[in-house]
């Protein structure tokens, strides 16, 4: 079974900036991608950026120029930097990884436990 940690949230003050971490682990697996999403009080997960296996980055339009999402498949990990901050930003963040489970020989989407990031005004 995959597993996934995220790690890097905090408190920061408006303009700052921070910098989460996503790994995943468990059997032999493959990543088809790595994604972020969010989820502030009272309201809906909501996708932030994700890096497919071929290097395709998409983001969502409150977060480009700002945001950076990284990975590195070698090391099943992927990164948010994320500069400019903004109260809006404030949320539970959630790292998503989708692959294939060779021992198990299915798909799996696995979800971290999310990591905090409040942004002060």
């Amino acid at each position: 079974q995959v597993q996934v940690v995220e790690s890097g949230g905090g408190l920061v003050q408006a303009g700052g900036s921070l910098r989460l971490s996503c790994v995943a682990s468990g059997t032999i697996f493959s990543i088809y991608s790595m994604a972020w999403y969010r989820q502030a009080p009272g309201s809906q997960r909501q996708f932030v950026a994700s890096v497919g296996d071929g290097g395709d980055i998409t983001y969502t339009d409150s977060v480009k120029g700002r945001f950076i999402i990284s990975e590195d498949g070698a090391r099943k990990t992927t990164w948010l930097q994320m500069n400019s901050l903004k109260p809006e930003d404030t949320a539970i963040y959630f790292c998503n990884f989708h692959g294939y489970e060779h021992s198990l020989r299915r798909e799996y989407s696995a979800w971290g436990q999310g990591t905090q990031v409040t942004v002060s005004s």
